[in-house]
């Protein structure tokens, strides 16, 4: 009888019990406070056996990043597609970003290596650009299909809005940590609805950009 597939799940297994364990300390400490000696501890491995399953530092942090694009993905857009196209889209969108801005207040992954890369050179610093790229270009679409509804202004500017829904998010995140989520919260939604009433297409409730 083979013993490959029981091997292979096994394997797998172990690696997605240290990449959760990386997860949860890279939101403590950020990417490049990963640790292999302290991740190999957490998870009562040797470094060596860490290694086996990451060929190196860099491929965990990268795998990290993949975590954590999948995890906002799952919690954050996909729930929102179910949605009509449209205006009812872009709020679903928004308000499963809020309360995943509730679930990783102690620390996003995603948000905290767009200031660890943003001026440096590399694969990571490129898979960070390519991430944050791909998602404000899904807030364009979205936008932009609320636009061709007529539910935004036609001289909407898609990138634009999504760069301002974008400024609302790292507001949440700052202020959360220093003021409580729950005000962050209310506060970021009553903005989100003000800036959403300012791309109206009724007359008189345009605000030039």
């Amino acid at each position: 009888m083979s013993t490959t597939a029981p091997s292979t799940g096994k394997r797998a297994a172990t690696r997605e019990l240290i990449l959760e364990h990386a997860y949860e300390l890279a939101r403590r400490e950020g990417l490049e406070g990963l640790s292999i000696g302290a991740l190999a501890q957490d998870v009562g491995m040797s470094k060596s056996g860490v290694f086996a399953h990451f060929g190196s530092r860099e491929d965990l942090q990268l795998a990290v990043l993949e975590a954590g694009q999948l995890r906002f993905l799952q919690r954050v857009k996909w729930p929102a597609l179910k949605l009509p196209r449209g205006l009812p889209r872009v709020r679903a969108i928004v308000a499963n970003w809020v309360e995943w801005g509730y679930e990783y207040r102690s620390g996003c992954v995603l948000l905290t290596a767009a200031s660890e890369y943003d001026g440096r050179e590399g694969v990571l610093h490129d898979t960070v650009t390519r991430q944050q790229a791909g998602w404000r270009e899904e807030m364009c679409r979205a936008i932009g299909h609320a636009v061709e509804n007529g539910e935004l202004g036609t001289d909407t500017d898609p990138s634009q809005l999504a760069f301002e829904i974008y400024a609302l998010m790292l507001a949440l995140h700052h202020d959360a940590g220093l003021f409580g989520f729950d005000e962050a919260r209310r506060h970021t939604l009553v903005a989100f609805e003000r800036l959403i009433a300012s791309y109206s297409p009724e007359p008189g409730r345009r605000t030039a950009p």
